[in-house]
Order: structure tokens, then C-alpha cells, then sequence
């Protein structure tokens, strides 16, 4: 006999128990029923607005950067136009700043003096100034040294220095080089890049922003001020431009909201700018895993499938024994433990995979379109990581069954299960949305939650410690695995005690 005839004909069987079982396949339907129905209607009650220039009304698109992800592009520049190759070099000898902390007497504002950690100033070259274009830029940041950074999502550390700096950008062509010195005379290279289609005529210049403070998972007000000095330029010898790109308006359309500036003084230039230049992960619109924002309770029901699926067979005495045996009978084969919970596994895990493609397959596309009709902002997806959305939030599904299952065949206690799959999957999911213990989504199996996530989390953009706010500590795959490590270490545990057992 074929050696996987046995796991075919207790594959078959447990299938037929599992669908036979009315009230498992309802729990199921009711999962999707329950994420399917919650991403709806919240997806469908948002609605967004902006005040802009022409008063409230609905928010604009998301800006877009060369690869088509959501940016912000707003700081001071103060610059002038290089044709041709060229290069520019200045010392970042001062930067200070102002940021709004928390009010400590209520209705007046806390405004501090100092930077964010990723206030930047430093020395910039684009095509234009045109929003979302192509740039490099060699910067001091205001707690992670020196940094190189271009076209907004790359990110390319130097030193780590806070105090005075010496930085120097070249162009060649299409090709960007970076420089940092501590004295002005020896000179490290940081990076090089290539920006593809760069026009003959290109500005090159001083700039300075400051993304907000952050507190309460919000974003408040900071500015940074540099002071440049030795500053010298080849290939560019005209007088300085100024501007304050990107400054948004209050509602009179005219008046500037938190204004950048410079001042000459001597050969000095001080620069005061805020915004950012960079990933806009929060700002940059609503994301596709808000849809599954009900996941988390449709997976409640998974999980008490799962365990029950398992616990009704060992209440009823199915899983480790055989049918009785008379004196006159012969006693037919003993099933194998092991191999029925390893037929139960593969039976939950399909179902509850087939159960939350279901789920994801209508909530993503059907919540963005809502998302859409009302004309929220949303952030820009590629048909590639949508699927890895839907069909991700699937195998997490099923990860956690599994899970479930192999948790009931350990303790053999319903309620006792069920507490534990829910204590590792869904409370610490809940605690990370709230921005408590973030941690947890690297240690437990709701790490696997990443593999919903639509917006990258980028090193060089600061966000509140909060699933809301697109932070999850681990890249989708990875905290997929890390669920689908803890399945199998349950699964193989309860298989060989199982094992263990049918030997004795």
C-alpha cells in the first residue's frame, strides 16, 4: 500500500467531518461575514478634508515621487542654477530649531527650543522645483549623523556627527557624489548616485526642514534653522533664489503656514525651514490595510474553529483509541494519533486559508473603492502588493488556525486553548494599534500581521509607535514567518507527545 494512502483516507475523512459540522462551517462564514462587513462600513463612513487656499474641501491626491510612492517635498531653498557639471561645498556650522511639545498649561502653546531627530540641513541638487522631482542631497541630521539622501525614499548614512560639519555635493552628468570633512581639507565620500534624465540646467543649493515633533501618534510643529558658512560653488556664480517650497496657506489663500526664511549675515547664510523631504507614510493618504481593520475579530472565530475542531474528537474518545474489541473479534488497525492531527491541520489550514482569501479578496478591493468614492486621499498600491495583501492576510489566517489547533491537541482544553491562541495572536495586535508594546509584533505570532501592510516602514521617517500610524517592526514576510514558526512548533510539539503516547 502506498505509504500516503493512510494520510489520503484520514485527509478525506476529517474534510468530511469538518463539513458535516454545521456549526464550524458557520463560525467560518460568520469570520468573513464579521471582517467583510466592519471594513465596509467604516471604509465607507471616512471622509476626509483638507483646508487649503481655497478653503475646506476635499484632500488632494497624494504628491508622487519618480517611483510612483507617496512623498512630502516641502522645505526652504536657497539656491541658484548650475548648467552643466559642477559642485557645491559649505560648512553646516550651527543648527538649532523649535518644536511644540505637549501643552503644560492648557490652551498655551509649548513651544520649545530644539530639533527632531530628523530635522535636516545641508546642500541640494534637483531637476526643478517642481514638487516630487528627482533630487540628492548631502545633510547633518539632528540626532543620526550625516546622511545622504536621494529621490526620497533612499537613505545612505555617513558619520555620526552632531557638531559642525564640513559637506560638499558634486555633479557629473548624471551622477551625484556626496562629502563629508571634519576639518574642510580631508574629505570622505558618503554615496553615489545616478539620477536618470537629469536636464543640463539644474538648481543647486543650501536647504533646511524639520518634520513635526511627534506626540500622542500626531504630528506638530518644528522648524530647523542651519548656519551656513565657507561656502563656495563651481559652475554656478549668479545671485541667490530663494524659496519656500511646498509652504502650504492658510485659509485666506495669501498667507503663508509656519513660513521658512533666510538671513545674510556676512559671508553667512541661515536658513529656517520645516516640512520634510521624504516617504510621506502617514501623510501620504489612507492605506489598503485599513480595509482589514475588522480582521482581528473575524480571526477570533478562526481561532475557536480551529480548537474545537480538534477538542470535539478527543472529548468523544476519537483521537488515541479504537472501537472497542470483543473476544470473537479481531481488532482493526489503531489509528495513528500523529497522523490525524497532522489530517486535522492540513483540513483547518485550508479551510481558514480559503476563508480569509475570501475575506481580503473582497474587503481590500471593495473598502479602496468606497475609500475612492468619497474621495479620501489613498496611498498609491501596485497591483503586486495588493495581492500580497490578499492573499497574505489569507496565510496568516491560516497560520493561526493551525496554530489554534496544534495549542488544543497540547492542552486539550477547549477554553484553556482559546485563551492562549487568543493571547498570542489578537491581544498583542490590539496593544500595538493602541502603540503599547510594539515589541510584541516581533516576539509573538501576531508578527504576522505585517503581511498586511500596504506602506514600506522607512528608517528615515519618524511615526508613532502604532499600527495606525504604519509602524510594524518587522518587513511582511518576515512577520509572516514568524506566525507560521510558531504553527509549526505547535504542531510538531503536539505531534510528538501524540506520537509519544500511541508508542507506550
Amino acid at each position: 500500500m502506498n505509504p500516503s494512502t493512510p494520510f489520503r483516507s484520514g485527509l478525506h475523512a476529517e474534510w468530511t467531518r469538518f463539513r458535516s459540522g454545521r456549526g464550524w462551517v458557520l463560525a467560518m462564514a460568520a469570520s468573513v461575514l464579521v471582517t467583510v462587513s466592519l471594513g465596509l462600513l467604516i471604509a465607507g463612513g471616512v471622509r476626509s478634508s483638507c483646508v487649503t487656499g481655497k478653503g475646506e474641501g476635499p484632500c488632494p491626491a497624494p504628491l508622487l515621487g519618480p517611483d510612483g510612492t507617496a512623498v512630502q517635498d516641502r522645505y526652504y531653498f536657497v539656491h541658484q542654477p548650475l548648467k552643466g557639471n559642477g559642485s557645491i561645498t559649505a560648512r553646516v556650522a550651527d543648527m538649532t530649531g523649535q518644536m511644540r511639545l505637549p501643552d503644560a498649561v492648557p490652551g498655551v502653546r509649548n513651544i520649545k527650543q530644539g530639533v527632531v531627530p530628523w530635522a535636516k540641513a545641508g546642500l541640494l541638487i534637483r531637476q526643478s522645483l517642481k514638487q516630487g522631482t528627482p533630487y540628492a542631497a548631502i545633510m547633518l541630521t539632528g540626532d543620526h549623523g550625516v546622511r545622504m539622501q536621494y529621490n526620497y525614499t533612499h537613505d545612505v548614512a555617513g558619520g555620526p556627527h552632531n557638531g559642525p560639519q564640513w559637506l560638499r555635493l558634486t555633479r557629473s552628468g548624471d551622477t551625484v557624489t556626496g562629502f563629508e570633512s571634519d576639518d574642510g581639507k580631508t574629505w570622505t565620500q558618503v554615496s553615489t548616485v545616478k539620477l536618470t534624465g537629469l536636464p543640463e540646467t539644474v538648481e543647486i543649493g543650501l536647504f533646511a526642514a524639520s518634520p513635526g515633533a511627534l506626540w500622542d501618534m500626531a504630528k506638530a510643529f518644528a522648524q530647523a534653522t542651519a548656519t551656513f558658512d565657507q561656502i563656495k560653488l563651481q559652475g554656478a556664480n549668479g545671485s541667490w533664489r530663494r524659496d519656500d517650497v511646498g509652504v502650504a496657506l492658510e485659509s485666506d489663500g495669501k498667507t503663508p503656514h509656519h513660513p521658512g526664511g533666510v538671513v545674510e549675515s556676512g559671508d553667512k547664510l541661515i536658513v529656517t525651514g520645516g516640512g520634510d523631504i521624504g516617504p510621506a507614510t502617514v501623510e501620504g493618504g489612507l492605506r489598503a490595510d485599513f480595509t482589514l481593520i475588522g480582521g482581528v475579530i473575524g480571526l477570533i472565530l478562526v481561532l475557536g474553529v480551529a480548537v474545537t475542531f480538534y477538542t470535539a474528537d478527543h472529548r468523544r474518545g476519537l483521537i488515541g483509541t479504537g472501537p472497542p474489541v470483543g473476544p470473537l473479534v479481531s481488532p482493526p488497525a489503531k489509528p495513528r494519533p500523529a497522523r490525524l492531527l497532522a489530517a486535522k491541520a492540513t483540513v483547518v489550514g485550508a479551510v481558514a486559508f480559503a476563508a480569509g482569501l475570501m475575506t481580503s479578496g473582497i474587503v481590500v478591493p471593495g473598502g479602496l473603492a468606497l475609500l475612492r468614492a468619497h474621495q479620501n486621499p489613498i496611498q498609491p498600491l501596485t497591483l503586486g502588493t495588493e495581492l500580497r495583501v490578499i492573499v497574505g492576510f489569507a496565510a496568516l489566517t491560516a497560520a493561526a488556525a493551525v496554530l489554534a489547533l496544534g495549542l488544543a491537541a497540547l492542552v486539550k482544553r477547549a477554553i484553556v486553548a482559546i485563551g492562549l491562541a487568543i493571547a498570542l495572536v489578537v491581544v498583542p495586535y490590539l496593544l500595538a494599534s493602541a502603540g503599547l508594546a510594539p515589541w510584541l509584533l516581533v516576539i509573538t505570532p501576531a508578527a504576522g500581521f505585517a503581511i498586511t501592510q500596504s506602506v514600506p516602514t522607512f528608517a528615515h521617517v519618524d511615526v508613532g509607535p502604532s499600527l495606525f500610524g504604519s509602524y510594524y517592526p518587522l518587513p511582511p514576510w518576515a512577520g509572516l514567518a514568524v506566525t507560521c514558526g510558531y504553527a509549526a512548533l505547535a504542531l510538531g510539539a503536539a505531534i510528538a507527545v501524540h506520537r509519544r503516547k500511541s508508542h507506550r
